[in-house]
């Protein structure tokens, strides 16, 4: 069990959020292949929905929006403690302002950028809702990857915001750095460049953490989403990549098993 319930050190990945077409139906999903259960924040929040795992906030899933036109995808918030310093650096590293930073009620303070290549991203400064509560267990985050048109500029971008640190870890013959908020010593994530017939464009993407790969798999396409490529193993598990009802993409891992040595 990984749960957390205090505030993300700043910079770290702390929620994953959903924008969907028929609420209903993504939660029926989500259910089936997570295991999740849901909490409706009611009416003021545009029932707005906390996703679920033993209790625990994992992720949210959020209705259509009658002012926001944003497409089904994953977004990725990253922990802040101050976010008009966040807003500032990003707008002056380039970034493109979504939603301005603003309160949510009591739970705290949220925005919404596009970094320079064109990546949509989020900062939350938490006050009631710290951000996920579990992770590194099934049905939870795994692992927070930024796949990107240009390392290099990703790699400064983030780092001038968040004062990421960096360590090269190259996947076979592609590049690939892990990413270090400050003062954490521990990595959060990770960053590398689109691999050759990714059909979708840069984003933060989002894995969750499975007991079984090609059982979760099945649970996909059994509930409506679809898995067009097969799991295979590497170093750290073994990982496949699927889709939800909406189209929007998400990795399945089942985590190599840890060496007593």
């Amino acid at each position: 069990m990984a749960t957390h319930a205090e505030k993300w050190p700043a910079g770290t990945p702390c929620w994953v959020e959903l924008t969907v077409k028929d609420l209903d139906r993504s939660q029926q999903f989500y259910r089936a292949v997570l295991g999740w259960e849901f909490d409706d924040a009611g009416e003021a929040y545009g029932h707005y929905t906390n996703a679920l795992l033993g209790g625990r906030r994992v992720a949210g899933i959020s209705p259509p929006s009658d002012d926001m036109d944003w497409p089904s995808m994953w977004t990725t918030y990253l922990a802040t403690d101050d976010i008009d310093e966040t807003e500032d650096a990003a707008i002056g590293a380039g970034a493109k302002p979504v939603i301005e930073p603003m309160e949510v009620g009591e739970f705290g303070r949220v925005a919404l950028w596009v970094d320079p290549s064109g990546v949509a991203f989020g900062a939350w400064e938490a006050d009631a809702h710290t951000g996920y509560e579990v992770h590194h267990e099934p049905g939870a985050v795994a692992w927070i990857d930024l796949v990107t048109a240009d390392l290099e500029e990703s790699k400064a971008f983030y780092g001038n915001v968040f004062r990421y640190t960096y360590e090269d870890t190259p996947m076979g013959d592609m590049a690939y750095a892990v990413f270090t908020p400050p003062g954490t010593g521990v990595p959060a994530g990770g960053m590398g460049p689109q691999s050759p017939g990714d059909r979708l464009p840069p984003r933060w993407t989002v894995t969750f953490e499975v007991d079984d790969v090609d059982a979760a798999m099945a649970r996909v396409v059994e509930a409506g989403g679809r898995a067009d490529d097969e799991p295979f193993e590497f170093e750290y598990g073994r990982l496949v990549s699927v889709k939800g009802p909406d189209g929007e993409d998400f990795s399945l891992i089942t985590p190599a098993p840890v060496s007593d040595d």
